[in-house]
């Protein structure tokens, strides 16, 4: 019984990526975040928050004004195995929007889980330690929509309180960043979510090419969802 709870909660013993990032690797990133006028820290920084456990590094700067936080370090998701990149941003946009966008492995693997949990007779009770992903699965709708091209959702997966501000946020230029992400970044199978709660913007990703391409790219897709809710989901009073 042991073993079986191991594997449905993800055991320690799996196989993972290497959690450490090469120094010359670093330096290269470093090197491109000062080109591209990014703050980057590698230590903790007087005066802001303390860095999560295996912290590796921590890119910021703003947009319209607002700052933005890309960090490197463990993962704070038992899906993500070995580094994971974590970004975040208040945008002030619409609070009432609830939008989740994962890659469609990523679902399947959830979904699967919970299913295991359901049907395990000794898992009786909500498990609160479980990924808020697996929640908002149970809680959000899948939406899909025409206009983007079909790859879109062969790809990855929409959960929306309401289906209009899911194709509000995800419009044409998001959606072709997304789809460009796929055919040269993280692979089909990396855990990947984006996810739009409370005005705020939060990127999940599992770094497995931990490389600055692979950062170039995760900062290329959360600077293009970022930029999408300040033009399309304003904060309107009484919506």
């Amino acid at each position: 019984m042991f073993d079986r709870l191991k594997r449905i909660f993800g055991g320690k013993d799996s196989a993972a990526p290497n959690s450490a990032m090469a120094g010359p690797e670093r330096q290269r990133i470093h090197q491109w975040a000062l080109q591209q006028g990014y703050s980057f820290s590698d230590k903790p920084v007087k005066g802001r928050p303390e860095p999560s456990p295996g912290f590796q590094f921590g890119l910021e700067s703003k947009i319209r004004g607002k700052r933005w936080r890309i960090e490197c370090g463990s993962p704070d998701r038992d899906f993500i195995k070995g580094l994971a990149l974590r970004g975040r941003i208040d945008l002030g946009a619409l609070q009432a929007a609830s939008i989740v966008i994962m890659n469609r492995p990523l679902k399947v693997a959830l979904e699967k889980r919970a299913y295991a949990l359901y049907t395990d007779s000794v898992q009786t009770a909500v498990d609160p330690s479980l990924p808020e992903e697996m929640r908002w699965l149970a809680a959000l709708p899948e939406v899909a929509w025409k206009g983007p091209p079909s790859t879109l959702f062969d790809n990855y997966v929409v959960l929306a309180a309401k289906r209009e501000h899911a194709t509000a946020w995800v419009d044409d230029a998001m959606a072709e960043t997304l789809i460009g992400w796929q055919a040269q970044g993280i692979g089909p199978n990396s855990p990947f979510v984006l996810m739009l709660m409370r005005g705020k913007c939060y990127l999940r990703m599992q770094y497995v090419k931990a490389n600055l391409s692979t950062l170039q790219q995760a900062v290329k897709v959360f600077a293009a969802a970022s930029e999408s809710g300040f033009r399309n989901l304003p904060d309107i009073a009484g919506q």
